[in-house]
Parts: C-alpha cells; sequence; structure tokens
C-alpha cells in the first residue's frame, strides 16, 4: 500500500535530500513538502496523509538575546501546533527532527540513562518540543523523535562545511585520536523509510556504523582535493590543555553508545569513506 508523506520544511537539506530518497521508489510513496513561514498552512488539509515528517525548525545559527524566544516560537511551539493538527485530521504517525543537543553534552558517550540536560537554547527549545509532542502519542497516533548527531551530505548546513573548508586551506592539522558519532544524510533518510514502513513510535538515535575520527575526516577531504596536509601531535597537549568549547566539539569524544542505534532496520547504505567522496563531489572515486 502506497504511503503519502507530508515533509513540513520544504527547502530544509534533511526535508529536500529525504525527499529525494524516496524518489527512487515512485511506486511505494506519495511525497509533498509545505512551508511553515507563513500561516497558510493551517488551512492545509493533513487527513490525505498517512506520515508527518517535521523537519522545520532552527538550527545553526548564533545563539543571542535577541533570537532566544524566536528558537521557542519556532522549534517548540511550532512543532506542537503542527502535531496537534496531524492528530486532529487523523494523521497516523508523526515524525519529529530533534537533536543530539537535548543531552548538553560537550564530551562523553551517551547511553540510555544519560540524563537531558540541554545547555542551549536550540537544545532546550527541542527537548521542550519532544515533551509536548511526546504526550499525543496513543495506538492511532504514532510519535516517533530522532535525536540525530551531527549530519552531513553534499549541500549539509553546520559545521561540516566549516571542517571542509578548513581541510583544503590549512598546510597543518592536529592529529588527534578522538570517536565522533555523525549520520551520512543518505544513512537518516533510509533509516526514516525503515519507520515509515513499520509505522514506528519511540525515541531512535541513529548514526553511521563507525564512529568518526576528526583528524581523518581533514585527511580524507585535503586527499580528494589533492591538497598536502600534514597531520602532527604537536598541538595535541596545548588542545587538551585550553579545554575551549568550540575545540571540545571538533576534537572531543561524542559518541551514542551503539547500542542504542539498532532499533531499526539495516539503514547503513554508505559507509563512512564513501559518504565522505560523495559529499566532496566526487561520486566517480570510490573509497579503497
Amino acid at each position: 500500500m502506497m504511503k503519502r508523506i507530508l515533509i513540513t520544511g520544504k527547502n530544509s537539506y534533511i526535508g529536500t535530500s529525504f525527499e529525494k530518497w524516496l524518489a527512487k521508489y515512485p511506486e511505494k510513496y506519495e511525497v509533498n513538502a509545505i512551508s511553515l513561514r507563513d500561516k497558510s498552512w493551517r488551512e492545509t488539509d493533513f487527513s490525505k496523509y498517512d506520515v508527518i515528517y517535521h523537519v522545520a525548525g532552527i538550527a545553526h545559527r548564533k545563539e543571542t538575546d535577541k533570537n532566544r524566544e524566536l528558537y521557542y516560537k519556532v522549534n517548540r511551539d511550532l512543532a506542537y501546533e503542527v502535531a496537534k493538527k496531524s492528530k486532529q485530521d487523523g494523521v497516523g504517525q508523526f515524525i519529529f527532527l530533534s537533536t543530539m543537543s537535548v543531552y548538553g553534552l560537550e564530551n562523553g558517550v551517551i547511553y540510555e540513562d544519560t540524563p537531558l540536560k540541554p545547555k542551549n537554547n536550540y537544545g532546550k527549545s527541542k527537548l521542550q518540543a519532544e515533551e509536548l509532542i511526546k504526550a499525543l502519542d496513543d495506538d492511532s497516533f504514532k510519535i516517533a523523535i530522532l535525536r540525530p548527531p551531527m549530519v552531513y551530505g553534499k549541500g549539509c548546513k553546520g559545521n561540516y562545511p566549516r571542517l571542509a573548508k578548513l581541510a583544503v586551506k590549512t598546510p597543518v592539522f592536529p592529529d588527534i585520536d578522538n570517536q565522533r558519532s555523525m549520520i551520512y544524510i543518505d544513512n537518516l533518510s533510509e533509516f526514516v523509510r525503515a519507520l515509515i514502513d513499520n509505522s514506528s513510535n519511540g525515541f531512535y538515535l541513529p548514526q553511521n556504523s563507525e564512529y568518526v575520527n576528526t583528524s581523518e575526516i581533514v585527511r580524507l577531504i585535503a586527499e580528494i582535493h589533492d591538497k598536502k596536509i600534514i597531520m602532527t601531535k604537536l598541538f595535541n597537549p596545548l588542545i587538551m590543555l585550553l579545554n575551549i568549547s568550540i575545540l571540545n566539539k571538533v576534537f572531543g569524544d561524542l559518541i551514542y553508545d551503539k547500542d542504542l542505534s539498532e532499533r531499526a532496520n539495516n539503514y547503513h547504505v554508505c559507509e563512512f569513506k564513501e559518504s565522505i567522496y560523495i559529499t566532496e563531489k566526487l561520486e566517480d572515486k570510490k573509497a579503497d
């Protein structure tokens, strides 16, 4: 039976990527996307959809006192309003894109019992949205909440493009043995597809099958672009000593325990090295 899906967040990276991913299965899915930037979405009839995938939100923006309220207005209030309308209109499943930031950690391993202590408005607004939306879950309205780590892929926003730009410009980069949870966009899209196929509900923490090393990402990107880069451990003691937030985000360890990420059919359609080649626009060049 064909599933009818509505993506809220028409021009979002994750939403448009998912729409392209499902285009490979025209006999299985009918997909539409709408913008929530004005109030016209309230007139949309949700009743013809089986699934609402809510990806609209504010992220990758410097937080200030001026935009603080906007985080809660968009990431919490708007998300809850869309979820309530979805339930009222008889939609069967609502998928909410949350974030790893609900844990508030910059370093460490996230386990099933790790407390939720977001530190910024982005994480706080997403967690508050989770709590409101989860309360709507019942037998006829399945709520699936995703807390992905950093999402990357061709055309993505956020930390990955900044790291990629650095990789092709800097002649020297620290060689640090860290581990990060990340997820390639196609892996995330396949994960969501499995949730839809199974009409799943609950909390989900999808990630790549491999943990990622920051220095390895930079080395790979430089290699793809034929740039020479020297990896050195010379700066390591200073980086560890400084304990600055931005350095922790780049070089610290932050991972989901692997056991938390296997609650779906196999969604790892692309391994790490190949995903970096594809992201850097060299689809014809495969990883060794």
